[in-house]
């Protein structure tokens, strides 16, 4: 057994989709890094998680409300209406800028509904509905795959809301 910890990226993992398998895309990937081992933890970023869960969604569907456009200030309401359908409630608002709690209890900017890195102009990514299910059929997934037993962690860079700095 060797003591310490490393920490490395896993390269090589394509632009996930919905219904792709991330067990699959895990573990090939980690094959190429060098391979996993019993007890390693794979840390993965929610937005791959929720990708291929299919929390995508475009804003030509969305019908903003009133109190979307209450809140959009410069930003547009359809988005701010998403903010407002993945939260259970609004905090704190200056807008454009949304502080709420989500279903999971998060106290997050924006609900976790993010375009960075979505896939096309008017997409926004969601957080997962169940990330602790989430990291268990990806573990499931790897360990089907590999015949090893990880831990998978599924992360965010949710910022501190109420926090100055990063």
């Amino acid at each position: 057994m060797t003591s310490g910890i490393r920490v490395f990226a896993l390269e090589g993992i394509p632009e996930v989709e919905e219904g792709d398998d991330l067990g699959v895309l895990l573990a090939a990937a980690a094959e190429l890094a060098g391979g996993l081992e019993d007890a390693d933890i794979l840390v993965v970023a929610q937005k791959i998680v929720s990708k291929a869960e299919g929390r995508v969604v475009t804003l030509e569907g969305i019908e903003p409300s009133e109190r979307a456009y209450e809140l959009a200030g410069d930003r547009d309401p359809r988005h701010v209406e998403a903010i407002l359908r993945e939260s259970a409630r609004v905090i704190r608002s200056r807008p454009p800028l949304v502080i709420s709690e989500t279903r999971h209890g998060f106290v997050c900017a924006s609900a976790g509904v993010d375009a960075s890195n979505a896939k096309g102009e008017g997409t926004l990514v969601l957080l997962p509905l169940d990330p602790d299910a989430s990291a268990v059929g990806s573990r499931d997934g790897v360990r089907a795959h590999t015949g090893l037993g990880v831990g998978v962690v599924v992360s965010d860079s949710v910022g501190r809301p109420f926090r100055q700095g990063a």
